[in-house]
């Protein structure tokens, strides 16, 4: 399988990862933290990722204007045009549409490969094979998405009921299902025609303009504002001054969920959103008692621990069980590991005050 030579890569990295305060701040939020096993953070595991099949000039970043400097320090191998920055979050929609308008500037039959700069993502080969025919079936003009084969009845994500197979190893998807219950998460993984539904899209620059002409039209219509000034040299003042007033709204829901013609390419690599303390706990190398500490930490009858602290401080712990413990040096949470969730009620709390620890 060979890749498309008109294939890019953009990868989101514009979000604020309020679930993994206090590492995660407003300022360096949880995309340039290392949160798995890999000391590299997430966005440059995620680039070095994508670069085994695409290089690094044809990669774009699309984060804020407040991480500009931050994605230059972690990808020092990007020029500044491909690093877009958003002069504020208006949700996926709106970024993705405004890099595929640079995108079909640059390569009018440009393919997208659309990842998030904030997921762990184990073993590389099948996730680099998985790319390779993501972007292979997004040639044909489908709108293509990756779905993860479940491996539990997970109530944290969205799920793709997947249909008969249209080329080897690519389906149609019947449908996008909202995070559900329980009782119809465990019933979706038995009847095994439903996959996670992963964020990671792939499709050309001109057809994801052309659906969001058709379902987004506000949309559609500020982004050929955006083409027309790129070619007056004035599109950076015009993006500044009018991107707030876009439409804050997800591929999914804008797009994803209306378009026909969607294919999914089902992995079987080890993935995870990383959506909270209890994630990374899951990832992490535990000792046999299942806690994850660092290394010379006294831990005396107790298990099930996520802790982590500056370097040289000792931790010791007695008669402790299932707690996330994490020590940013100006803040310390401690927090039950199953109400790792709530971790944003803080930063929310933190936000009121206008307090800079947030």
């Amino acid at each position: 399988m060979t890749k498309p030579e008109n294939a890019y890569a953009v990868i989101m990295a514009g979000g604020q990862g309020t679930r993994f305060w206090p590492l995660s701040r407003r300022t360096r939020p949880k995309q340039f933290l290392s949160l798995g096993p890999s000391r590299r953070s997430l966005l440059r595991a995620t680039a070095e990722r994508v670069w085994k099949i695409l290089p690094p000039e044809r990669t774009f970043v699309v984060t804020s204007e407040e991480h500009r400097e931050q994605v230059e320090a972690e990808l020092p191998e990007l020029r500044p045009h491909q690093i877009l920055a958003e002069p504020v979050g208006r949700n996926t929609a709106p970024c993705i549409g405004w890099a595929a308008t640079h995108l079909r500037r640059i390569d009018e039959s440009a393919i997208m490969a659309v990842l998030p700069a904030d997921h762990y993502i184990g073993e590389t080969d099948a996730y680099v094979e998985t790319l390779r025919r993501g972007l292979e079936a997004a040639t044909h003009g489908d709108y293509v998405t990756i779905g993860i084969r479940p491996t539990r009845a997970e109530t944290g994500y969205g799920y793709i009921e997947v249909g008969s197979e249209l080329d080897p190893g690519v389906y149609r998807a019947r449908r996008f299902v909202e995070k559900p219950n329980r009782q119809r998460a465990e019933q979706f993984v038995a009847s095994g025609s439903f996959l996670w539904n992963s964020g990671m899209f792939f499709f050309q620059a001109s057809r994801i303009l052309e659906a969001i002409d058709r379902h987004l039209p506000g949309l559609g219509e500020q982004l050929r504002r955006y083409d027309e000034a790129a070619n007056r040299g004035a599109e950076d003042a015009l993006v500044r001054e009018t991107y707030a007033d876009l439409p804050a709204v997800s591929i999914d829901h804008g797009i994803m969920e209306k378009v026909s013609s969607v294919s999914v390419v089902p992995g079987s690599f080890e993935w995870s959103d990383l959506g909270s303390w209890t994630s990374a706990w899951e990832l992490a190398n535990r000792d046999e008692h299942a806690n994850v500490l660092p290394e010379g930490s006294i831990a005396v009858r107790s298990s099930g621990n996520y802790v982590r602290v500056p370097e040289g401080k000792l931790v010791a712990l007695v008669g402790i069980e299932d707690l996330v413990i994490v020590d940013s040096g100006d803040a310390l949470l401690v927090i039950p590991r199953d109400r790792a969730q709530h971790v944003r009620e803080i930063v929310e709390t933190l936000r009121e005050r206008d307090d800079p620890r947030r």
